[in-house]
């Protein structure tokens, strides 16, 4: 028997599993951020710092009390977050370090690869015997630590840096701290302890346990959004793993999705239980990273929350739709609207340069204090003093069909 998922649930077991349904008030401190992050799976890093930069942003929208140094005390002192690749850059539990040997297996055969190879130039494997032996010899170090700095077209990198993240994604190489959101390098042995380097799991495990896993965030979940987790897990891979566990750990549903049409997914076996103890959001307003993990799947947060939701920031000025970046603003289960946001740090601002809402959500009083609350706290939160978002309230009060 398929069980059915109300659109209701669905939106309310995301958003549970991805850390927005907890009171974001309350003491916070380093240990309870490591819970966070587990609960996530991950936390993506970018470096785009025209509000905050993603994994802080990402982090403070769950947590009041969480601070910068929370997470530097858990990557570069712990050492129990490793950065490494999901869908893009992230820092994950060290625990899940074993489950990406096999990833890094993988990236070995990038040395002979016709891109790799062409910026390490005819001499890469001396440049990458090169530098593991200055890593090993001198301790940790940067990219501008070498001659070949900046050099190259791809991304700038020379020789030496294309060496550096050859290592680093073979696994060769741990990235220990970040220095102006510039990578610094150490051997494995010494950023990575024996006991997460030493166990091997097959790759059979591995792919069980990145699919679990995932469906674990997700709840129900298609096998490609269960493949797309991670970023790791082929498509194949997670629909033979579907087919495996089907009737065992998994079972079938089906899912609503906003406009009323069903969707054949599975899930756990514990999602009934989920379901049973499913706690409701909180209805506070908040401010979201245009990277947050339950928007970055655009087609299924458009399929749960009939929130279309894109990112500009390389859609030229004259071709955006809103702006360069962009904040979606969630209440409880429901997406109603999103916010252009820039800081202004030299002078201690946050300016909302636009304010948009949803088809027939207004811009009630109690709606404009909940958005003027977030403000409050984002910009605590990013060390500035004012406030300038009466013209783009204003704005909205005068076009609510558009928000405008």
């Amino acid at each position: 028997m398929t069980l059915k998922i109300s659109n209701a649930q669905a939106r309310s077991l995301l958003l549970n599993k991805q850390g927005l349904a907890a009171a974001p008030t309350g003491p916070f401190n380093a240990d309870r951020l490591q819970d966070l992050i587990h609960q996530l799976g991950y936390v993506q890093l970018d470096s785009i710092n025209t509000v905050e930069r993603a994994h802080h942003m990402i982090l403070h929208s769950r947590a009041d009390g969480y601070r910068h140094e929370h997470l530097k005390e858990l990557h570069e002192e712990r050492g129990t977050l490793f950065e490494h690749w999901t869908h893009d850059a992230c820092l994950i539990p060290t625990e899940f370090y074993p489950h990406w040997r096999h990833r890094f297996s993988k990236a070995k055969e990038r040395l002979t690869h016709p891109n790799w190879a062409k910026r390490m130039g005819p001499d890469g494997p001396k440049v990458v015997k090169a530098v593991r032996g200055r890593i090993k010899k001198e301790g940790a170090l940067m990219s501008r630590d070498f001659e070949d700095k900046g050099q190259g077209a791809w991304w700038g990198w020379g020789p030496s840096k294309t060496a550096l993240e050859y290592l680093w994604r073979a696994g060769e190489l741990a990235v220990v701290r970040r220095e102006g959101f510039q990578k610094v390098y150490d051997l494995t042995e010494r950023g990575i302890e024996p006991a997460h380097r030493e166990e091997k799991p097959s790759l059979t495990q591995t792919i069980d346990w990145k699919c679990r896993e995932a469906l674990a965030r997700l709840g129900p979940a298609t096998h490609g959004e269960i493949a797309a987790y991670w970023a790791s897990v082929s498509n194949k891979q997670a629909a033979d793993w579907v087919k495996k566990q089907m009737g065992k750990d998994l079972i079938p549903v089906e899912v609503e999705g906003s406009d009323g049409t069903w969707r054949k997914s599975v899930a756990l076996t514990s999602l009934e239980d989920d379901l049973t103890t499913l706690a409701a959001p909180p209805k506070r307003l908040r401010l979201l990273s245009p990277f947050d993990p339950v928007v970055r799947d655009r087609k299924r947060a458009e399929r749960l929350f009939g929130f279309d939701y894109r990112v500009e920031i390389f859609v030229p000025e004259e071709k955006r739709k809103y702006g360069y970046y962009v904040l979606p603003i969630l209440e409880g289960t429901k997406f109603t609207g999103r916010a252009d946001i820039k800081v202004h740090r030299k002078e201690g601002r946050v300016e909302v340069k636009g304010l948009w809402l949803e088809g027939g959500v207004k811009l009630s009083a109690a709606r404009e204090a909940g958005f003027r609350k977030a403000l409050g706290r984002l910009t605590k939160f990013t060390g500035a003093q004012t406030v300038d978002a009466d013209a783009a309230l204003q704005r909205a009060k005068a076009s609510p069909a558009r928000g405008r």
